[in-house]
């Protein structure tokens, strides 16, 4: 495999808390040679997504995860099912695809939290679901000015418009910190994301998908009839293949990906469950998921078992001093905006990559020159949602029918590749300077 971060950065999570709510569920790996129409690479929420609505269509379909379930991003995240995908703000997004385009992705945008919450219905899926919507916090007065500002655009785009809660009003609605200002968007809700990617897989294998774990792909090529995918343990013929991999994708599989994604790693930490005096010495007692207007933003939610998750992004190296950095810059992000809580034991600490596009959409749809290949990636750290209504959209675009679900302009544009080919990282460097200094 060919891919950008050092070798840590794709081992075992690590100290994560997720791990330790669902049980050891096992997918078989493949050991012998297959056949099957569909062939999904990646485990994650898209390809899991995906290999169940492609078996609830009848569709002999094979996904082959490269590690453990439950491995990569969709069981590291910080379980926000909200509004996103896309890094592009709105003018681009307008100016990009004109008005027709940017209401195709706002009705994406919600039609993907829909799609969560009825699979969990469906499904019977118990996530420790919590939070009414999202919650922004402007971290200036300036932020706190665009906040008002942005009434009205919401409003048009999404036919709702947020609630403000000023100043004043933080500590009393349970957001004590040091915000100059709230807005809840009602749309989203916050979940345990490896309870729901369990779940999905129960509800993929019950319909018929066959998972397999352990089961890397090693080379992807052409095919009589369409394409071989080769691991350690047996070959994969299929007569189409979904790439799912995100921010895990190898510049190889196939060589037209290279240079298209670029992983950034997001850290997290989590705490020992807080007592309700603890709670309301720091004046947070909500259960919102929330996040702030910062260009590298910090989110943070209290969970169901009091537990308090905090994230923000990672490092630019995966080297044991590059992590002691973050380790020690996270936690001070965290003594700063929650000053009460310094002496609040850290119990689990874990990164994980998200994956960025040149456009700041994600992709989905057919891998230009390669018939019979499709992609489904580039979620810009908010793949809970939109991960999992792209695996549902592919689903009818690798059968070759009409998508039953918007399939917007903006996921369809063929993703160009980021300068630097390989060396693409080092442009994280100056962009991470700007938004530290923007952010002040």
């Amino acid at each position: 495999m060919k891919r950008l971060y050092e070798p840590a950065a794709y081992g075992p999570q690590g100290n994560c808390w997720w791990a330790e709510t669902v049980p050891n569920d096992p997918w078989p790996v493949l050991e012998t040679n297959m056949r099957c129409e569909v062939a999904i690479i990646g485990g994650g929420f898209t390809g899991l997504s995906a290999a169940l609505h492609l078996a609830q269509d009848g569709v002999d379909v094979a996904l082959l995860e490269a590690e453990h379930p439950g491995w990569g991003a969709s069981g590291r995240n910080g379980g926000f099912c909200c509004l996103g995908g896309a890094k592009a703000p709105r003018t681009l997004l307008l100016r990009r695809y004109g008005p027709e385009g940017l209401a195709e992705w706002r009705t994406a945008e919600v039609a993907a939290v829909e799609l969560v919450d009825g699979l969990l219905r469906d499904h019977a899926i118990d996530v420790d679901r919590h939070s009414e919507g999202e919650t922004l916090l402007a971290h200036t007065p300036k932020a706190w000015a665009r906040m008002r500002a942005d009434q009205d655009a919401a409003r048009v785009d999404f036919g709702i418009a947020p609630t403000l809660i000023p100043r004043d009003g933080l500590r009393e609605n349970g957001l004590g910190g040091p915000w100059h200002g709230a807005a809840t968007m009602p749309i989203g809700f916050a979940l345990n994301p490896r309870k729901y990617h369990a779940g999905l897989a129960r509800a993929a294998q019950k319909a018929g998908a066959l998972l397999f774990q352990d089961s890397a792909v090693t080379r992807l090529t052409r095919a009589e009839g369409g394409w071989r995918l080769d691991t350690a343990g047996g070959a994969l013929r299929a007569n189409r293949v979904l790439i799912a991999t995100n921010g895990y994708t190898s510049d190889d599989l196939p060589d037209w990906i290279a240079g298209r994604t670029l992983p950034v790693q997001s850290s997290v930490i989590v705490t020992e469950p807080l007592g309700e005096d603890v709670l309301a010495a720091q004046g947070w007692t909500s259960s919102q998921m929330a996040y702030d207007t910062r260009h590298l933003l910090h989110y943070f939610r209290l969970m169901p078992d009091r537990r308090f998750l905090f994230g923000m992004r990672g490092g630019l190296r995966v080297t044991p001093r590059a992590q002691a950095v973050i380790a020690r810059k996270i936690r001070a992000d965290f003594a700063r905006l929650f000053p009460a809580w310094q002496g609040v034991r850290i119990t689990h600490e874990w990164a994980g990559l998200v994956c960025l596009m040149a456009r700041l959409v994600p992709f989905a749809g057919a891998v230009p020159d390669h018939p019979g290949l499709f992609a489904g990636l580039g979620y810009h750290g908010n793949g809970v949602a939109m991960a999992s209504y792209t695996g549902a959209l592919m689903a009818d675009v690798v059968q070759g029918r009409a998508p039953r679900r918007p399939w917007p302009r903006a996921m369809q544009s063929i993703p160009p590749r980021f300068p630097l080919g390989r060396f693409r990282r080092a442009s994280l460097w100056p962009a991470y300077a700007m938004g530290e200094a923007f952010d002040l």
